[in-house]
């Protein structure tokens, strides 16, 4: 145990069987940091037509995109209040499409409606995340009011 910096090893010095403040306080962090470590997450990387640089965001499970992209200071159009009524909130999803739900077929319409719409064509209000998954979405242009 001496090769262990004095934070991390035992004092049996204490008393028999009993253990420093700490290295309990490590034991609990080590316990703490590989729960929090082994939990999946989920990430969402957002490629801006703007020039700017690429942003990769956590996610949280029930979370949408366009959720994800409000928080973190990402300007996406949501004309509806994102519940599915308009289509400026109109993203390309690159990678991870696959474990998105379904599009709807109300979804569908409204991608009908958006600018330069394309086959991986989703409204960020819809693609709601669940754990352990990798997105990549692309933010078109957002100098239109839409519809």
């Amino acid at each position: 145990m001496s090769s262990l910096p004095p934070a991390f090893r035992l004092n049996f010095d204490a008393g028999a069987g009993r253990s420093t403040f700490a290295a309990a306080n490590a034991v609990s962090f080590f316990a703490f940091s590989f729960l929090v470590l082994s939990v999946p997450a989920t990430t969402i990387t957002f490629q801006l037509s703007d020039g700017q640089p690429a942003q990769t965001h956590v996610a949280a499970p029930g979370e949408s995109v366009l959720d994800v992209a409000l928080n973190n200071g990402i300007q996406l159009q949501h004309n509806c209040g994102g519940v599915c009524g308009c289509s400026t909130c109109h993203v390309y999803i690159n990678a991870g499409g696959d474990d998105l739900p379904e599009i709807s077929d109300k979804e569908e319409d409204f991608i009908d409606r958006a600018e330069n719409p394309r086959i991986n064509s989703r409204l960020a209000c819809q693609c709601v995340v669940e754990a352990d998954m990798q997105l990549v979405v692309t933010v078109p242009p957002q100098h239109f009011l839409g519809h």
